[in-house]
């Protein structure tokens, strides 16, 4: 850690409780009770559309590139107006609206209006409906809400997929031939007191949207999703980032909001504050990125949310961008990452660089939550040294550590828990204890094993550990968080193989900009010929040996890896439109090629090989 201050920035001053228990769990907490929250998110759109109705609650670049700015106001006429459209095609919690395109403010407010009514929504993967190979994620997310009505933006992007599993829905959208009305048709609807009616009737009970899960383990699940689980999660959020009640925050984000962190923590985080909400067109992938960086030119952000990639990427700009440098850091209070462990050279290369541009640091933290915990439920507002540690339990989420094969697994209880699966009362039974405690499925360690108000590490799922032929048990989280940052850059995850084995291996997700600085002329050459170059391999081999001099065991050291050149593929669940790698799947869908680090394939790079 520098010597440098850090920014000045009101967050929760927390304390921490904690009971060991006969049965050997433990119980951690922390003292006092959030403030009172709203019964349901639209009073809180009431309420700033009353005392700011002139605030910018949304804005997105246009196809002239110039901002398109949409008031608080204005937003409560537009879903009143949506309300009404949904209620006359007879929506309802049984006949939901479904949402296939990506984000946008008409994506938005179709869900607000649908939500003011009492209609759920549910927002899925676009690639879902674009990619798919015979849309059978589709399929199942049709067949567990059956919905009432469809949403894309762009309907004819989506019609295929329409046709082909949903035909006789009424479809709404902005453009595209077969809707059921104009956009301006919907929005000059004139709303009837039944508007007002279906909202106030909705409460802390009503269903106010679906999240699905990603889906990497089968088919994705409904994961219920109320309007107390919402407004209570923000005022958790609130509690934690005290500023926003004197500073509504200003948002440049581009996660998707068919994942929870974005589209519950993100979305509603700058509703129940009165913050406004810029929609980045870019995201952390190759080309991509360049419309973030303009983005962020334009708009200096108080709170910002990246995965770890994202933020090497930006990295790598502001490096060579000054101007970038000082539009980021500007306003920044407060930078978090999650979806993945982030490397220690990112973690130290964001820190110098605001240092450089402010003198000052500025607050790098993460926390730990889930689609069923809506998601907020730990985070880490300490100053840390280095990545990884997740903080503590937020107010009213208590966390229950129980022993599980040498490592504690977590359970968690707050009011922001969902009651379980859409009408599947097996699995929602399966993911709670006997006490009410939702199973995360994650293990976490102690940062101060005598002390829980220092924070915890994410220690892997508890279904991706596995035992080598020794008997050996290994930490998967753990290890894939140290070999991505032992590689520096060259890998953005990494898949740990070995179980059944005397030894690991690990496949390499290439992490191609970084790749071509090392290998001459590599921004021209295809995959397959970059990811195999020698200078690549020779490298690779040589961080490797590194890593293995500094591994204790054959639970931590790694002699041999292969790096994957086919792409990951979201539909098959390997990973998420967020970037976020799922072990179990990609072990799963590639075992063939897992085994190769098992032979004598000229492809395997072993460590200090060369």
């Amino acid at each position: 850690m520098t010597e440098s201050s850090l920014r000045s920035v009101e967050l929760w001053d927390a304390e921490v409780e904690w009971e060991k228990r006969d049965d050997g769990s433990i119980l951690v907490w922390q003292k006092g009770e959030l403030n009172p929250y709203p019964d349901r998110m639209s009073d809180r759109i009431k309420h700033w559309a009353e005392t700011a109705p002139d605030r910018i609650w949304m804005a997105e670049r246009g196809p002239d590139t110039q901002w398109y700015r949409v008031s608080y106001a204005q937003l409560l006429a537009d879903i009143r107006a949506i309300g009404q459209v949904l209620l006359d095609l007879g929506l309802s919690e049984e006949r939901p609206l479904l949402i296939l395109s990506g984000n946008s403010i008409a994506h938005a407010v179709m869900a607000l209006g649908a939500q003011y009514v009492g209609v759920p929504s549910a927002a899925i993967a676009p690639a879902y409906a674009l990619v798919s190979d015979g849309y059978e994620k589709l399929k199942s997310v049709r067949d567990q809400i059956t919905p009432g009505a469809v949403f894309a933006e762009n309907m004819e992007r989506f019609a295929p997929a329409v046709d082909a599993v949903m035909p006789d829905l009424p479809r709404l959208g902005v453009e595209g031939d077969g809707l059921a009305m104009s956009w301006e048709d919907v929005l000059d609807t004139t709303p009837t007191d039944a508007v007002e009616a279906a909202n106030a009737a909705t409460g802390p009970d009503t269903v106010a949207k679906f999240v699905f899960t990603s889906g990497t383990t089968g088919n994705p699940k409904a994961v219920t999703t109320t309007q107390r689980m919402l407004c209570s999660n923000q005022e958790i959020v609130a509690d934690c980032f005290r500023y926003f009640r004197s500073e509504p925050p200003v948002l440049l984000d581009w996660a998707p909001w068919n994942h929870v962190a974005a589209g519950n923590k993100v979305f509603n985080m700058c509703i129940y504050h009165g913050g406004t909400y810029y929609l980045d067109g870019g995201k952390p992938a190759p080309g991509a990125i360049d419309l973030t960086i303009r983005n962020l030119l334009d708009v200096s952000p108080n709170w910002y949310f990246n995965v770890p990639v994202g933020y090497e990427m930006l990295v790598h700009a502001m490096k060579e961008n000054e101007e970038l440098r000082k539009s980021f850091f500007k306003n920044l209070k407060l930078m978090m990452y999650a979806g993945a462990a982030m490397a220690e050279h990112t973690w130290a290369d964001l820190d110098r660089l605001a240092i450089e541009t402010t003198g000052e640091r500025v607050l790098l933290a993460t926390g730990l939550g889930s689609t069923e915990t809506a998601p907020f439920a730990f985070f880490c507002t300490e100053p840390q040294d280095k990545p990884g540690n997740i903080g503590i339990p937020s107010r009213e989420v208590v966390l229950k550590l129980v022993p599980n094969e040498g490592k504690w697994e977590a359970r968690v209880k707050s009011p922001s828990i969902t009651p379980g699966y859409w009408r599947d009362p097996k699995t929602s039974a399966e993911h709670f204890d006997e006490e009410g405690f939702y199973l995360m499925g994650d293990a976490l360690r102690f940062a101060d094993p005598d002390d829980p108000s220092k924070g915890f590490f994410f220690d892997g799922r508890v279904a991706e550990n596995f035992k080598l032929a020794t008997g050996t048990w290994v930490s998967v989280g753990t290890l894939r968080a140290k070999l991505t940052d032992a590689l520096g850059g060259l890998a953005r995850d990494v898949v740990i193989v070995g179980e059944g084995h005397e030894s690991l291996g690990a496949m390499l997700v290439p992490f191609r900009p970084a790749i071509e600085k090392i290998v001459d002329g590599g921004a021209s050459m295809d995959d397959e010929t970059l990811f195999n170059h020698p200078t690549l391999r020779s490298e690779i081999a040589t961080r490797l040996a590194a890593y293995n001099k500094t591994a204790t065991g054959s639970s931590m050291r790694i002699p041999q890896v292969i790096v994957m050149t086919d792409p990951l593929n979201l539909d098959r669940g390997e990973v998420t439109d967020k970037g976020s790698v799922n072990q179990r799947a990609v072990l799963r869908n590639h075992a063939e090629f897992a085994m190769t680090l098992y032979t004598d394939d000229d492809h395997v790079i072993f460590s200090g090989q060369g």
